[in-house]
């Protein structure tokens, strides 16, 4: 079996390595898709000296079976449908529209939770890093990707220490950079690849995004 990662932030300090070329430079900033993204971003916001804040994303899981992704939300109204997967199973509308609310609901709550009154980061012009702690699908990374396009960032990476091979073909027309340690094949889901998956609380969430930032330079 190919390696696997004790924990998200030993796996940050890993990828943190492969990112050190942005290590420094003022227009760079990372965000976390919440929760299992932000420890390993953590790590890498240290390393780089780049501020660290969250883009929240909801996967649209499939009802009864929450680990199918049909698709996935993110902040600004953007929706992305795994459109294979809905006609395969013959999906009607009305229930992908109520998990849409259901998840919108949860995305807010989280806004308030994480960001609390602090507004947006600026990323137009920037170079951004998004990173989570692995891809399955791609769904929730490419409905990042795509409400980050929207506000003009000069260049997005997107940075993971665990892929699935057919996730980096699907996003990599979307991206400049696709940054991955490992790409099993067969990859079947996250949590595989790390020894500790257990969940990431919002407490933790906040108290990382807050420590992150407290080492920025000046």
């Amino acid at each position: 079996m190919m390696k696997r990662f004790s924990h998200r932030r030993a796996a940050g300090r890993e990828l943190a390595h492969k990112l050190l070329k942005y290590a420094g430079q003022s227009d760079v900033i990372l965000l976390a898709l919440p929760r299992g993204g932000v420890p390993v971003a953590y790590e890498a916001a240290l390393a780089l000296k780049a501020p660290l804040d969250v883009l929240i994303v909801r996967k649209l899981g499939l009802p009864g079976r929450e680990e199918l992704a049909i698709g996935a939300i993110a902040s600004g109204g953007i929706r992305i449908l795994n459109e294979d997967i809905i006609h395969a199973l013959r999906i009607k509308p009305a229930l992908i529209d109520a998990v849409t609310e259901k998840e919108r609901m949860e995305l807010q709550r989280r806004e308030v939770q994480y960001r609390g009154n602090r507004t947006q980061p600026y990323i137009q012009d920037q170079t951004v890093i998004i990173i989570d702690d692995g891809l399955a699908t791609g769904a929730t990374m490419l409905a990042a990707v795509r409400a980050i396009r929207t506000r003009q960032p000069a260049r997005i990476i997107i940075a993971v220490p665990a892929a699935a091979p057919q996730a980096i073909e699907m996003l990599r027309p979307e991206v400049e950079e696709i940054i991955s340690i490992v790409a099993p094949d067969p990859f079947e889901e996250v949590g595989k690849w790390y020894e500790d998956f257990s969940q990431t609380t919002d407490e933790q969430v906040q108290f990382l995004l807050a420590e992150a930032n407290k080492h920025l330079p000046g």
